[in-house]
């Protein structure tokens, strides 16, 4: 999981259809800026935030069964 605040802006983060080492490639719909996941975060490759960093963000990585026992009023959209 990644931030996707930058320069007081929140950008929208999508997949862009390319891959690299067998790793989506994102872009964000604002600047078209390509992002490449690293141990870090997100690292600009292409575009206005080129050599730009989105930090990677504390996450769980978890079963919904497991999820759910700890957050039982967690609904989900069907």
């Amino acid at each position: 999981m990644y931030s996707r605040e930058i320069d007081g802006k929140t950008l929208t983060l999508a997949p862009s259809g390319w891959t690299y080492a067998r790793t989506f490639v994102l872009y964000d719909r604002q600047t078209s800026s390509l992002w490449y996941p690293y141990d870090e975060g997100l690292m600009g490759i292409q575009g206005l935030y080129f050599k730009r960093w989105l930090p990677k963000l504390e996450s769980d990585d978890t079963r919904w069964q497991n999820w759910k026992a700890k957050h039982p009023h967690t609904k989900i959209l069907e």
